[in-house]
């Protein structure tokens, strides 16, 4: 197994509560109510599957040994691109986890955040694990050898 493989293997699990939010986007706006519940699961998912977990051995290991090579100008942008949206993730992340206490709290305005945020977290991931997947991965491992 290749040493992404682990790391790839996270990104279909990842894609997959991605892809539940479309689904809860459209029956959150055709019943107009928030599932609270399926927010505080997805915050916890993406709080520390996906960032603790994953965005942690991708910052705390793989960038950060990346970081030591001569890295060409494209990979070093991209380093800093993937990096710039695994905050913007934590922060929306944050926000939808503020959202939804709000919402939990009576405030029905919140609803529009929840729907905001689960819409740029599903817009985001998949762009975010393609560019990972098919163009940094697997070129980035040349800069490694077997040890």
């Amino acid at each position: 197994m290749k040493p992404i493989g682990p790391l790839m293997w996270e990104h279909r699990l990842i894609e997959k509560m991605a892809s539940l939010f479309k689904r809860e986007i459209e029956r959150n706006r055709s019943q107009e109510n928030v599932n609270a519940g399926f927010i505080n699961a997805a915050v916890d998912f993406f709080r520390t599957y996906a960032d603790r977990t994953h965005h942690g051995k991708e910052e705390d290991i793989l960038f950060k040994e990346l970081t030591k090579k001569r890295l060409t100008p494209e990979h070093a942008r991209m380093i800093d691109e993937l990096m710039a949206e695994h905050v913007f993730a934590r922060k929306t992340v944050r926000r939808l986890s503020e959202a939804n206490e709000q919402y939990l709290k009576g405030q029905d305005a919140a609803r529009i955040e929840i729907i905001a945020c689960l819409t740029e977290l599903a817009d985001l991931y998949p762009k975010h694990i393609e560019k990972e997947d098919k163009h940094f991965f697997y070129p980035c491992q040349e800069y490694f050898n077997k040890e």
